[in-house]
């Protein structure tokens, strides 16, 4: 039975490509998402890609995770990573470890964007790679 990566992004990124390429590059959601499941096969996993603008589908997300038997999560949950206790609130609650990723470095960037919710409840951080930081996380998820 193959494994699944779960890779969840948060509001704003369905529009990856034409947002602000000059902050996200201009790679679309579905450019790493074909990258992802390229090296995700060649890993032995299946790359399960989900958006939502929506934070309680992120957390119904989370919580399926652990009853689905998923290895690991990427999240990217844009805007709601400084905001969203109720996501830490999930991580917190199932034993699937969660890597955050960010295209940009929040720390290089406006003060509210560093604090992290998500970061305090993730075993890991990648950010400010752009695309190349989600094909990192899948490394990192690969060896936990």
């Amino acid at each position: 039975m193959t494994e699944t990566i779960l890779v969840l992004n948060g509001p704003n990124l369905n529009l990856l490509g034409s947002r602000e390429p000059d902050i996200y590059g201009s790679d679309t959601l579905d450019d790493i998402a074909a990258r992802l499941t390229e090296r995700g096969k060649e890993l032995g996993f299946v790359i399960d890609l989900r958006q939502s603008n929506h934070e309680g589908h992120l957390v119904d997300w989370l919580h399926e995770s652990q009853d689905r038997g998923v290895k690991a999560i990427l999240l990217n949950a844009g805007a709601l990573t400084h905001t969203s206790v109720a996501l830490y609130d999930a991580i917190k609650a199932i034993d699937v470890p969660v890597i955050e990723v960010h295209l940009s470095n929040p720390l290089a960037r406006e003060d509210f964007r560093h604090a992290s919710f998500v970061g305090r409840a993730a075993c890991g951080t990648i950010s400010g790679f752009g695309a190349l930081s989600y094909m990192l996380a899948l490394e990192a998820a690969a060896s936990l």
